[in-house]
């Protein structure tokens, strides 16, 4: 793959955070980017800036909750890219939510953005990938959370578990369409959802939002917290040529939080 690979790649939450790292690192390996994200003015910054760097990208609206709406921003980014070849399922939320706390509306939205919102990702790219004629490489956001469970986020650590177990059943189903599966799983990223879990564990304990992101940083063996540029180098290797004998892995990107 050559610098301008003329690959088209759409990720999911690409407005802000580690979506917005990962549009500008792909944008870098050569890809066209489609920013998609339920913000509108925050994808159409990232891509302003992909395009005034000299990449190409356009911004999307979707709501990765609304299957629709997710069908519709592959659509777009196929027709005005012209092509589809990468799929980055990376929206989603992360509330604090202690057992006692958790309502049915409020399991039903985090399931809905989280693991509906990759599930609806991964089933328009399987179809896009078909009507082009070709393969393509999805690639879905677990979490450190998605691998071991973290105290106080039973949503979310259930939607992370549960998008390696999606990711590793689009292995074994789509690999003989020449569809690769894989997840990256960052630890604790400086990114303002995890700046807000932070602060949420900081306020409950009557501490400061600095105490709270120390709760979740301590157990990092490379003393530091991540970078979204960290992750965004992991998903750059999946994207591309380098990845393509791997399927139905998860990449840890934390750290060394944990090892396995």
């Amino acid at each position: 793959m050559s610098a301008k690979s003329n690959k088209v790649a759409m990720i999911t939450g690409g407005g802000q955070g580690i979506g917005e790292a990962i549009c500008k690192r792909l944008a870098k390996d050569g890809f066209s980017i489609s920013v998609a994200d339920l913000n509108e003015i925050n994808a159409a910054k990232v891509a302003k800036a992909i395009n005034e760097e000299g990449g190409s990208a356009i911004a999307v609206q979707v709501d990765v909750a609304d299957r629709e709406s997710v069908f519709s921003a592959v659509e777009e980014t196929a027709a005005k890219l012209g092509g589809f070849d990468v799929i980055v399922n990376n929206a989603g939320v992360g509330p604090i939510t202690p057992i006692d706390t958790i309502t049915p509306e409020q399991f039903d939205k985090v399931y809905r953005i989280n693991v509906a919102g990759v599930l609806w990702g991964i089933q328009a790219a399987q179809k896009k990938f078909k009507e082009l004629g070709h393969g393509g490489k999805i690639i879905n956001a677990t979490s450190q959370a998605g691998v071991v469970g973290n105290p106080g986020l039973a949503l979310y650590c259930g939607t992370k578990f549960a998008i390696r177990g999606i990711t590793q059943v689009a292995a074994r189903d789509l690999a003989k369409d020449a569809i690769t599966s894989n997840a990256y799983a960052p630890g604790i990223v400086k990114t303002p959802m995890m700046f807000g879990i932070a602060h949420d564990v900081g306020q409950a304990a009557g501490k400061s939002d600095e105490w709270g992101m120390e709760t979740f940083a301590k157990n990092v063996t490379l003393g530091r917290l991540s970078e979204p540029e960290d992750v965004a180098a992991g998903v750059s290797f999946l994207a591309g040529p380098n990845s393509n004998y791997m399927t139905g892995q998860t990449l840890i990107i934390d750290g060394g939080m944990q090892f396995h």
